[in-house]
């Protein structure tokens, strides 16, 4: 494998490039979050100062950060990705971020002679820890077939979607299933509940036919435990929210049905929840209406 650097060792970063030590990589960090670069770098890792760093340490290069703004500095800002980059090395982020800036953003350094791929994931930091992740990838074949063995150290599905951009506008399509699919089972689940019906036993039989998903297995648990410690928070789907928004304007396509769950992610975050994950939707239905009486 490639010398790589990471960048971004929040609660998906971390476990993603403990993945990449475990792979066998030669692996440079740098992170705002200096609990994360110490575990690293105790496992392994080489401590990167800046961007720009790791960059020029590195054949390839993976930014795992919260929103477009903090990708673009990181990538194209003073002490950036871009400063630190040479001729014929890879640039990969793997951020949820806006399509529009992720192909300015492969524009730039394919003036600078390095590929740049889009690979935003899916999974939760469950799939990050075990490396189970579900990875879209915008960007040339020719790219994605270098940085194919890094993805399969980090994810079991992994699909070249497109050209550049393509894989953030897979992963706007994928944030509006979840989130939709989530808001219906919260509701769901409730309403058993509030009819006097167990919603484990709903849960479960749902789960053998055509409602059943992922989604009614994982985040039904946690709302039927009351189980709401982050693995992806509100506030980050809130912001991926706005990505699904901005690609239906722009594209003039109704998502009528996410406007609803933008809503509720929006009442979620105002009641203080941006830092439970994003199946607290449930803990917002409860709040918007008491249990029946009589």
């Amino acid at each position: 494998m490639e010398r790589i650097g990471f960048i971004g060792l929040g609660i998906m970063g971390r476990p993603m490039a403990m993945n990449l030590l475990a792979a066998g990589a030669s692996l440079t960090v740098h992170s705002l979050n200096t609990d994360a670069i110490d575990e690293l770098v105790g496992a392994g890792a080489t401590r990167g100062g800046s961007s720009q760093e790791v960059a020029a340490s590195s054949d390839v290069v993976i930014t795992m950060l919260p929103d477009t703004d903090d990708v673009e500095e990181v990538m194209l800002g003073a002490g950036g990705v871009i400063e630190g980059a040479t001729d014929g090395s890879l640039a990969i982020d793997m951020s949820s971020i806006d399509p529009g800036p992720t192909r300015v953003i492969a524009e730039a350094f394919a003036a600078k002679g390095v590929a740049a791929l889009d690979a935003p994931v899916s999974g939760g930091e469950k799939g990050a820890v075990e490396a189970t992740l579900s990875i879209m990838v915008g960007g040339t074949p020719e790219a994605f077939g270098r940085a194919r063995p890094v993805f399969d150290a980090m994810g079991a599905s992994i699909v070249h979607v497109g050209p550049s951009g393509a894989g953030q506008v897979c992963k706007a399509c994928n944030q509006l299933v979840v989130a939709a699919t989530i808001e219906a089972v919260a509701e769901a689940l409730l309403l058993a509940e509030r009819s006097g019906v167990d919603p484990a036993k709903v849960r479960a039989a749902l789960l053998g036919g055509f409602a059943g998903s992922k989604i009614l297995e994982v985040h039904g648990q946690r709302m039927l435990d009351r189980a709401f410690d982050p693995g992806f928070r509100v506030r980050l789907h809130r912001k991926d929210a706005r990505i699904v928004e901005a690609a239906a304007a722009e594209t003039a396509t109704p998502i009528p049905s996410f406007a609803v769950v933008t809503e509720q992610l929006q009442r979620a975050l105002d009641a203080g929840d941006g830092d439970r994950d994003h199946s607290a939707l449930f803990a917002e239905l409860e709040r918007e209406s008491a249990a029946p009486s009589g």
